[in-house]
């Protein structure tokens, strides 16, 4: 029998497991919002921290309060992620998509109250608007914030420049930005990149630090800072990646990042039984999207 997609438009909701949480996200693929679906991306951020909060910088003991600013955040996936390691989050978007990010914060926040009611160490999670670019919306909000998170938050051209005033309107000297994003164009891709290297030091995570089973190489994570003056160092720089890097410190121009080794679009590794992984139906169901995307019929 043919794996179905959890992606479908006959899917109306996603469990998902979460740092032991199993948690369970609303969505409406038929709604003529992008915002209201569960995007791949969101759960490869949010497993890149399960696998690294045990040290390090995404450490609950390092995360505990910090404010953290979820833009474009559709289904709430990413928020979570941080929320459950101590984090205060804002999950923000725009109006339309709200109702149905605030009743997936409630019943999760719920779920997680019911399976672990002295969970001291969970952070808090709420809903916001925020247009990118709205300076009222940016002003209510209260920045700076710690962490600015986001995944799938740029898909065409016309959102790049609202999304780097909107990121650099909500960052401080020590915000960090985490950005999880699935290329579907090149020339968006590449466009996003220049722009983000003009203002922050970008930094691409490597597979190997991601989750084993939730990584794919069109999908990418990106960590940044905000550039500081030439000769001064930035505290908060990430020690492990730069040692993944193998670079010098003192190089950190424009250009300086972790750049993964980059694989073919390979399907995923069929099991020894035959049968697909919820991960790998998914998978498989966003490459079909591509090729018939791609697929001029005459």
């Amino acid at each position: 029998m043919e794996a179905e997609r959890l992606n479908s438009p006959q899917t109306s909701a996603v469990l998902f497991e979460v740092m032991g949480y199993q948690l369970q996200f609303s969505q409406d693929p038929n709604s003529k919002h992008l915002g209201t679906t569960v995007w791949d991306a969101s759960m490869v951020l949010v497993k890149y921290l399960e696998k690294n909060c045990r040290k390090g910088r995404f450490s609950p003991s390092k995360l505990k309060g910090k404010r953290v600013i979820e833009l474009g955040a559709g289904c709430g996936v990413a928020g979570f992620g941080m929320a459950l390691l101590g984090c205060d989050v804002v999950s923000t978007d725009e109006v339309e998509v709200l109702p149905l990010l605030m009743r997936n914060i409630e019943r999760n926040i719920s779920r997680i109250t019911q399976m672990n009611p002295d969970a001291d160490s969970i952070g808090s999670m709420m809903a916001a608007e925020l247009s990118w670019g709205n300076k009222d919306h940016i002003r209510a909000l209260d920045p700076p914030f710690d962490y600015i998170i986001g995944t799938d938050v740029v898909y065409a051209e016309h959102l790049l420049e609202p999304l780097l005033q909107t990121m650099l309107a909500l960052s401080g000297p020590k915000t960090t930005i985490l950005i999880g994003y699935e290329i579907r164009s090149t020339n968006v891709h590449e466009q996003m990149i220049q722009l983000w290297k003009k203002h922050f030091e970008v930094k691409i995570v490597p597979k190997s630090k991601m989750d084993v089973k939730y990584n794919h190489p069109s999908i990418q994570l990106y960590i940044m800072t905000l550039k500081t003056p030439e000769g001064s160092v930035n505290l908060e720089d990430e020690a492990d990646t730069s040692k993944s890097n193998g670079s010098s410190s003192s190089n950190s121009n424009s250009n300086s990042k972790i750049v993964e080794d980059e694989g073919d679009d390979e399907l995923p590794t069929e099991p020894h039984d035959g049968s697909l992984s919820e991960w790998e139906a998914r998978r498989y169901g966003s490459m079909a999207a591509r090729l018939l995307r791609d697929i001029k019929i005459t």
